[in-house]
């Protein structure tokens, strides 16, 4: 499958966490709540046994310092130049500056899950598959946290559901980009693999472990079992 379907059907997994919560479908936003564990365990694995060992492989030693510039990227424009949001439905009042800024930070982000899936796709279609995963896994409640936050902010729910939409299109244009542009072509695995670690450690992680539901902490270890298991099962495809 190639890069630019895969950005498509993450793109289309933030509008369905959108409009989970545009309906106010509790039981959608249940099953999304267990991707935030499920999805920081699969994330997690994909960046540290997946992108990081093919960053170094490609780059070298430099590519520490692009892993390092995706992580703080991410911190600088979702929790520094704009006030915090956190992942998952947003159940406060909020005025449209701080709505609008929570989007304009996502962007960024979710922009480099197209250079993730465009970079890996590029290396093997094995790794350009396991990283689809892990993104999709997470574009569900990416969803849910930018609609919710927009309605909070006073924008109706049609509107709220094209800024999920917005997202997706950026994931898109990050797997189109990385296509063209030398630079993320070379350097873009590297980077992509700093903004991941950052949001399923510093974003999707912390989101779980907040809620007292007993069952979350053991989806986050399976999400890191099943990344092991796909790798594997997906290898020995790639045999015959």
């Amino acid at each position: 499958m190639t890069a630019f379907v895969y950005a498509l059907l993450a793109a289309f997994a933030n509008v369905i966490g959108g409009m989970a919560v545009a309906r106010s479908a509790r039981r959608g936003l249940r099953f999304i709540n267990g991707c935030i564990a499920f999805g920081a365990g699969f994330m997690l694995a994909v960046a540290f046994l997946g992108m990081l060992p093919t960053a170094f492989a490609q780059n070298g030693p430099t590519a520490a310092a692009y892993v390092l510039a995706g992580y703080l990227l991410v911190h600088l424009t979702q929790h520094t130049l704009i006030p915090h949001f956190h992942f998952g439905e947003e159940t406060h009042h909020l005025n449209r500056v701080v709505s609008t800024s929570a989007l304009i930070g996502l962007l960024l982000h979710t922009f480099f899950d197209g250079v993730a899936i465009a970079s890996g796709v590029a290396v093997s279609p094995e790794l350009g598959a396991l990283l689809f995963v892990a993104i999709f896994l997470h574009k569900l409640p990416e969803g849910v946290t930018i609609t919710s936050i927009q309605i909070a902010g006073g924008f109706g729910r049609g509107k709220a559901v094209a800024g999920a939409a917005l997202l997706g299109i950026a994931t898109v244009a990050g797997v189109l980009l990385t296509d063209t542009v030398a630079f993320l072509a070379v350097r873009g695995l590297s980077l992509s693999a700093g903004v991941t670690i950052y949001v399923a450690a510093s974003n999707l992680v912390p989101e779980f472990q907040q809620k007292s539901a007993r069952g979350l902490p053991v989806l986050f270890f399976l999400g890191t079992a099943a990344y092991v298991v796909a790798a594997k099962l997906l290898a020995i495809a790639g045999l015959n």
